[in-house]
């Protein structure tokens, strides 16, 4: 049941930071990751994929009045130039150094994923957290979020792109346009931009 792990924790007297991302895999925009430590309940957390759309920012505000959070956007060049993984794990520290300045207890950062930051003493990764830990969930629900407000937004910067259909996303729409006008600067250029037009060939090599 979601939220067990959370109350074991603070039952040993830690409070509970959540931490997750939205965007690892899309081909443009940026990572964007959150942590949260929540001060009081809200009833329907859960995995921000689970949760429609209105429900999510339903939730937004909530998460925001009772809790400690961080938000953090990395930019399609720094991921270039640290790769997604490291690009993701600095993030995930700039939010918890963030939301450390407030949480003074001592606490517990529970990472959604299967690493650790290593920047910090108390860390543990939790396998699918976001539907185990109702702090990783609002975490999950305030990363999602802000980054389908901020592509929203490239989206009208860059219509042609139709970025408010697939967010970024390797979609066969998305793979269609950019084979007509290649990409632009919200790009990640270390990422495959281009697909396999004939993947079927594979198989007899």
């Amino acid at each position: 049941m979601i939220g067990e792990i959370d109350k074991s924790w603070k039952e040993q007297g830690k409070a509970v930071i959540g931490v997750d991302e939205a965007g690892r895999g899309p081909l443009c925009g940026p990572v964007v990751v959150s942590a949260v430590c929540l001060k009081e309940e809200i009833p329907g957390l859960n995995d921000s994929k689970k949760l429609t759309e209105k429900r999510r920012l339903e939730l937004v505000p909530l998460i925001i009045k009772k809790s400690v959070w961080a938000v953090f956007s990395v930019r399609p060049e720094i991921i270039d130039r640290l790769n997604i993984l490291h690009a993701t794990m600095w993030g995930m520290k700039k939010c918890v150094e963030r939301v450390l300045r407030t949480v003074k207890d001592e606490s517990i950062i529970l990472i959604d994923g299967n690493r650790v930051t290593g920047a910090f003493e108390n860390e543990e990764y939790l396998i699918k957290g976001d539907s185990k830990s109702i702090n990783i969930a609002a975490a999950s629900i305030l990363a999602k979020s802000h980054r389908d407000r901020l592509m929203y937004r490239w989206a009208e910067i860059f219509p042609e792109y139709h970025l408010e259909n697939h967010k970024g996303y390797a979609t066969k729409e998305h793979y269609e346009i950019l084979e007509k006008i290649g990409p632009c600067r919200i790009y990640r250029k270390s990422f495959k931009l281009k697909r396999e037009k004939h993947p079927e060939q594979i198989k007899l090599f």
